[in-house]
């Protein structure tokens, strides 16, 4: 008995797009629907790259006290050395204050009466003196980050990131138990809270705690964004909103990254402009609704019904009278008393497989965000060098978009993860004089890798049922943050060889396209509502898939 039950679970709920199509695809609803959960988004474009201006260490050298020195003196007794082939002033180290005091007292001049390679040198023991030239403040010279402290830096972008990891954990599973909706709101309001707490720190160890928490909801309100978009939308405009619709409101707020940072030059300023735009979108709890295919898979009918009839009447058409049959009823409300956790992403064999190569696929983030965080070094400016990181994706997410209504998932991954992965290894082998060429393949590699890494969203999204849509995107994400993690530590590679960081950033884009290699495909198949949906969707046959695709009229 059990069996026939699940088949006809299977096949009902298959129908959802069909139930509500008397609302069409693009009316004053999902209009309103699609806009404001993009403007939701767009915090997390500024929110998620920050770090890049917080963290950049200023031009800085050893702190010399106000002491009697003559004028030779004081503009010698920093050291120079060679960084890069080019003569430097020492940033962590000057010559012996109560030497130079003796020999400046008993009027010796530097480089004439004393050899200054033979005098011995000291830590910046009274601290440093940082270039305001391009920042007032950053963390780094706010707190001391650099020298014997300097892997503080790259940690506080790996704090951050454990955060985000965390939180993509923790919200995905939280969204499928208890709503997209409340989960939505709570980590937009972590987010826009903690952003403003960290205003009033007054040490490095408050700061990273609290951009810890911060992080809790950075990225976990774009997922349940997009899941609940997902969910809501149907046809071509969800793959529109999957991809081009969620991705360009994150660039757009990556693209407003610098001009913020360009005009508030210290980093509380900015960290203050950034956290207020959090409180407008507050009251658009009361204009986005929580998603009916998730209602419906708890067994909450008669509200998933509400929303629809609220649909109807916003786009000024009639419901039916019966929007879901009682079939559905009953099968919605036998499923509500399932509750399913990550641990049935590893459950089942066939999913168990999807989820350990979704897994491996993923870490082409770790590419996505150390290409981003390297933004400050493509360019004199950083300003610009961010500008150019954020305008490149832009085309990336149109492309991606692209790709999802006209092409098959799998080509589409594995070729803009190949084509990415390629620029990076031949950045190697361009001549040091020819760094516009340089600049253009490393562009070209991020514009590849970010149309992936955005294809993938939208791949996940199409995979996983309902029941474990959230929870897979949250775990998939979280896969992925743990390559964001590593990646402001994989940028200092660059100390033992200038290009390792490229050839290990485009050595994980090729294995990542090995691994999609293997991943089912779900080019034109509605969402599955049932974990036995996702079975079944395995067992297509090259042909049959072909002949379904066909058929089917919503992705087309």
């Amino acid at each position: 008995m059990e069996e026939p039950c699940k088949e006809k679970n299977s096949l009902t709920m298959t129908n959802y797009d069909d139930t509500v199509a008397f609302l069409g695809q693009w009316g004053r609803f999902q209009r309103v629907v699609f806009f404001l959960l993009c403007a939701s988004i767009v915090p997390n474009g500024f929110g998620a790259f920050t770090l890049v201006f917080l963290t950049d260490t200023p031009t800085h050298h050893c702190m010399v006290p106000d002491v009697n020195l003559t004028k030779d003196w004081r503009e010698t007794i920093i050291p120079t050395e060679v960084v890069n082939g080019k003569q430097e002033l020492s940033s962590c180290s000057r010559f012996r204050l109560d030497v130079v005091r003796n020999l400046s007292a008993r009027g010796f001049v530097p480089g004439r009466d004393v050899n200054l390679t033979d005098l011995e040198q000291e830590a910046c023991v009274d601290g440093w003196s940082y270039s305001t030239d391009v920042y007032q403040s950053t963390i780094v010279s706010e707190f001391d980050l650099v020298c014997s402290d300097q892997w503080k830096q790259p940690f506080t972008s790996t704090v951050f990131f454990l955060g985000v990891l965390v939180g993509s954990f923790c919200s995905g599973q939280l969204s499928d138990r208890f709503g997209r909706k409340p989960v939505l709101f709570a980590t937009m309001a972590v987010q826009t809270v903690f952003t403003f707490v960290q205003i009033f720190t007054a040490s490095w160890t408050t700061f990273i705690i609290i951009l810890f928490i911060n992080g809790l909801g950075q990225i976990s309100n774009y997922i349940a964004a997009l899941v609940l978009g997902a969910e809501i939308l149907t046809g071509s405009v969800r793959v529109l909103y999957s991809s081009m619709g969620t991705c360009l409101s994150f660039a757009v707020g990556y693209m407003m990254l610098p001009l913020f940072a360009y005009f508030l030059r210290d980093w509380r300023s900015l960290m203050l402009a950034l956290s207020l735009p959090g409180l407008a979108y507050f009251p658009l709890w009361w204009f986005i609704p929580e998603s009916p295919r998730w209602l419906l898979s708890k067994g909450r009918v008669t509200e998933a019904e509400a929303i629809v009839r609220k649909a109807a009447k916003w786009n000024k058409v009639q419901a039916p009278a019966v929007i879901f049959r009682d079939d559905e009823v009953n099968e919605t409300k036998t499923r509500s008393k399932e509750h399913h956790s990550v641990l049935d992403l590893l459950r089942k064999s066939n999913i168990r497989t999807t989820t350990l190569i979704l897994c491996l696929v993923f870490t082409m983030t770790t590419a996505y965000f150390g290409l981003s965080f390297n933004a400050t070094q493509l360019h004199a400016n950083p300003y610009i060098s961010c500008f150019i990181s954020a305008a490149v994706e832009v085309p990336a997410y149109i492309s991606s978009w692209l790709a999802l209504r006209y092409l098959p998932r799998q080509l589409s991954i594995i070729g803009t993860l190949l084509f990415g992965g390629l620029p990076l290894f031949l950045v190697q082998l361009v001549p040091q004089n020819l760094s516009n060429l340089t600049l253009a393949l490393e562009m070209l590699g991020k514009y590849a890798i970010t149309t992936g890494t955005a294809l993938m969203f939208a791949y996940t999204a199409e995979i996983y049922p309902t029941v474990l849509r959230n929870t897979a995107t949250g775990t998939w994400t979280t896969v992925s943050r743990l390559g964001s993690c590593i990646a402001p530590f994989l940028l200092k590679l660059r100390i033992y060889l200038e290009y390792l960081p490229y050839i290990t950033l485009g050595t994980l884009a090729v294995v990542s396209a090995f691994a999609a290699l293997f991943l089912p495909e779900s080019f034109g198949r509605p969402l599955p509502e049932t974990i036995q949906q996702m079975h079944k969707r395995k067992r297509y046959s090259d042909g049959k898939r072909t002949e379904f695709l066909s058929k089917d009229p919503h992705w087309r």
